[in-house]
């Protein structure tokens, strides 16, 4: 029995689930059905039922509050967990979720995300894994079984084929049967299945004209053919209405307001709806609740797998970099240099994280030139910012910023009513704060003050503003700078909340002198998506300047440098949560930067901090090219750890980086007239790319270590019988001085097939580490499932083309094509 399995079976101490259901009236009952806040879940103490906390995740778990006093491990993106390929470090990145969830108390992470990377658009991309179904079900599983080996509750979502974010409430997605089959339901189908995952989210979207929280995919296949006896929780006012009361959706987030409530009490006593509905749904909560451990009087149970979440967060964003170009260039020997020059926007303001509900708050976090210069402290490492990527307003920060009331480090803020009375205050240490949840008064407050006393460390002039939603006014030692009322582009979550507009004006600073800042905002009035929730920036925003100099100077401190290092990426507003993005372009002039640097110097490295695919055009030119994704708090010390051949970079693409944003096949996730068509059916991702004879700049799985690995000895079975799981063999030799990586992948081909086929597609995969000089044998587990498609859409018949006949295998590795 696993660890999962046993906590999953523990008994209750003095009663057993029908017993807690049976002294539970019906008013109980359906309240127990919709969340008691943004977070939690009601408690009934007469039967022993605790409330049960959930959190955002999935790289990393917030807690209850979106708070920087209370700080959260910061993994690296779900990219950068793919891009690993390696179904030990999923599971040990879910138990390391897990363990920093029990810190806080929580009892559901709301992740993984495990939507298809069905275009690059995607705003979301980074928080969800793969645009292949197998790798993503593999990983997936994984990161379930070690969230919940560890005793917390994991969520895949977002149930189903939710892969874009415009239009996301609203928009019907329409594919058929055989896709959803073979492909978005698929990803989901082994987290519940093998995993046994304890909770599934509903999605937001429409499939096939039925909202998916009223949809009958919530019954068919995820109960009655998976298996599946955990909660159907909803995304955030994804449930609407009564009807889905009726469907196999079982928790209502958030609360203590919604659709059901007096209303399905009264159908349950009119007989519209009968009561058994209701108890199914409380009984798979209790079932929650006693896996979690909060029912019965008992603590939760301890993490069985614990391990330094700092340290694996470094040791994962290694595993995750995906190398795709080395013309010799790396490692670096640390003891050669004598100058390095560390250029880019990113470089120093580095993302490690997407935006949106994914973010957590860290304590601390690593920039490549903060890990290069504690890597290498003999050698003279420069900056230069080459060019303005960042966009909006970036906090002040906090060691430059004085509490006026306490005299402590950071700010304080205050919930004033309409005649200016004290309704709430706290005292903060950043000037980026989300109020999503807890006890801020924000829904009766009229007004909203933060203040601090800021001593610059630099002089001269700075754009100093704010970003929000709303009409502010920003006061710097007690004159008025700003006065204006902000409006998001749209109405989607993201357009207001998770990325609001700014507002900036110039005011000239004196280093060691400080100003009194206080930004006033107008609370009365609020709407959106929940008028209860707040996020707001106070910062500056970048100067101007002029690029074509930018450019000069990081030139000229390449070229006086031996190596350089050159970090290009997105900003905040490229990728989050609650838009999609309109090009796959770098942001500014970061394509005119890369092409400068290394005319200046032909040693130039350039590493990629996006999480999701970008246009590299001049990537044939630069010494070698990694792609670190969003690398989490420990980013920069990896990097300096895969630099200077501590550490190898593991990673294989995930997905298909495409040389020209035209040749992608599946592009546009744009609705029309409210629906997304998934034309394509099967074919997403490198299927798209390889039907349509395109040549993209890099094919899923591409990437190479510091290794000399070499693939030999490949065995296959002639017959694969339906049903049977079968084991392909293959020998990966070391022939380097140096310990590697290597991933080997199975893909199946059918070029006869009477039915519609992928020109290939990925039936199995392996990481293999093979110290130098030696050889390992690796088996990949490769399931005829794969092999079959679906057939009939009205039964769970699957037909297999592989039965009496031979499949044809390809194996793979990212250092040539697949053939």
């Amino acid at each position: 029995m696993t660890h999962t399995q046993a906590r999953a079976d523990q008994a209750l101490p003095d009663r057993n689930l029908t017993d807690a259901l049976a002294e539970l009236t019906l008013e109980e009952k359906v309240q127990l059905l919709t969340g008691r806040d943004f977070w939690t879940t009601w408690p009934v103490e007469r039967i022993g039922l605790r409330r049960m906390l959930v959190s955002d995740g999935p790289s990393g778990v917030r807690g209850e509050l979106w708070d920087e006093r209370d700080p959260s491990l910061n993994l690296p993106s779900a990219t950068a967990l793919s891009a690993a390929w390696d179904v030990d470090v999923a599971r040990r990145y879910g138990a390391a979720a897990a363990v920093e969830a029990r810190r806080k108390d929580v009892d559901v992470v709301l992740g993984p995300t495990i939507n298809l990377h069905r275009s690059p658009l995607g705003g979301r991309h980074f928080e969800a894994f793969s645009e292949d179904p197998v790798l993503t079900g593999e990983l997936a599983a994984a990161y379930v079984t070690g969230v919940q080996d560890n005793g917390v509750g994991a969520t895949p979502k977002h149930y189903v084929a939710n892969d874009f974010e415009t239009e996301r409430f609203t928009a019907d997605v329409r594919v058929d049967d055989r896709t959803l089959r073979e492909v978005y339901l698929l990803a989901f189908e082994k987290a519940v299945t093998d995993a046994r995952a304890w909770l599934v989210m509903s999605a937001y979207n429409s499939a096939n004209g039925a909202t998916v929280t009223e949809n009958e995919l919530l019954e068919t296949p995820l109960n009655d053919e998976w298996g599946f006896d955990g909660v159907v929780v909803s995304d955030w006012t994804a449930v609407r209405s009564l009807a889905s009361a009726k469907a196999s959706q079982d928790l209502v987030m958030p609360g203590p307001k919604g659709p059901w409530g007096d209303a399905l009490v009264a159908a349950v006593r009119d007989g519209t709806i009968d009561e058994a509905v209701v108890d199914r749904k409380v009984l798979r909560l209790l079932t929650l609740a006693r896996r979690v451990g909060a029912l019965g009087g008992g603590r939760p149970a301890e993490p069985v797998w614990v391990e330094d979440g700092v340290a694996f967060a470094r040791e994962a964003a290694a595993e995750g970099t995906v190398l795709l170009e080395n013309r010799g260039e790396l490692p670096w020997d640390a003891a050669a240099l004598r100058s390095v020059a560390v250029i880019g926007d990113n470089a120093s303001a580095v993302r490690t994280q997407g935006g949106g509900s994914a973010t957590v708050v860290p304590e601390s976090t690593v920039s490549p030139l903060e890990g290069l210069r504690a890597a290498l402290p003999g050698v003279d490492v420069s900056y230069s910012l080459g060019a303005v990527v960042r966009s909006g307003v970036v906090e002040l920060p906090l060691a430059e910023l004085t509490n006026p009331v306490s005299g402590t480090p950071g700010l304080r803020a205050r919930f004033l009513d309409a005649d200016g009375t004290e309704l709430f205050s706290e005292d903060r240490r950043a000037s980026n704060l989300v109020y999503f949840g807890g006890d801020a008064p924000i829904g009766t407050a009229a007004r909203y003050e933060l203040s601090t006393r800021w001593t610059p460390t630099e002089s001269g002039p700075v754009r100093l503003g704010f970003s929000l939603v709303g009409h502010a006014q920003l006061f710097v030692d007690g004159e008025r700078l700003i006065d204006d009322t902000l409006t998001p582009a749209g109405t989607e979550l993201g357009a207001g909340f998770l990325s609001p507009p700014s507002a900036s004006a110039e005011v000239v600073l004196t280093a060691g002198t400080p100003v009194d800042v206080r930004l006033v905002l107008d609370l009365v009035d609020r709407t959106g998506v929940n008028p209860a929730t707040l996020s707001l920036w106070l910062g500056t925003e970048p100067a101007d300047a002029d690029p074509d100099a930018l450019i000069a100077e990081a030139a000229r401190a390449a070229a006086a440098a031996d190596v350089a290092l050159v970090v290009v990426g997105t900003n905040s507003v490229v990728e989050s949560e609650g838009y999609d993005r309109d090009s796959l372009a770098l942001p500014g002039r970061q394509d005119d930067l890369v092409r400068a640097v290394t005319a200046a110097n032909p040693r130039t490295v350039v590493l990629v901090n996006a999480g999701a695919p970008v246009l590299l055009p001049w990537r044939e030119d630069v010494a070698a090219l990694l792609i670190g994704w969003f690398g989490g708090q420990e980013f920069g010390n990896a990097v300096a750890d895969m630099l200077l051949g501590v550490a190898e970079p593991g990673g294989r693409l995930p997905t298909t980086w495409p040389a020209t944003e035209a040749d992608v096949p599946v592009l546009d996730c744009t609705p029309v007239d409210g629906v997304v068509e998934y034309a394509e059916g099967i074919h997403v991702g490198y299927r798209a790319w390889l039907r349509s004879g395109a040549q993209p700049a890099y094919w899923f799985r591409s990437g190479r270590g510091y290794g000399d690995l070499e693939l030999s000895g490949v065995e296959a079975p002639d017959r694969a019988a339906p049903g049977e799981v079968v084991t392909v063999t293959v020998e990966v030799t070391n022939r380097g001085d140096r310990d590697g990586k290597e991933v080997v992948q199975v893909y199946a081909e059918r070029p006869d097939s009477a039915v519609d086929r992928p020109v290939r597609w990925l039936v199995g995969s392996a990481a293999a580490r093979v110290p130098a000089g030696e050889t390992a044998r690796v088996e990949v587990a490769v399931d005829t499932r794969y092999l079959a498609y679906w057939s009939d859409a009205g039964s769970t018949r699957r037909v297999t083309t592989s039965s009496g006949s031979a499949p044809r295998w390809s194996t793979c590795h990212g250092r040539r094509p697949c053939s």
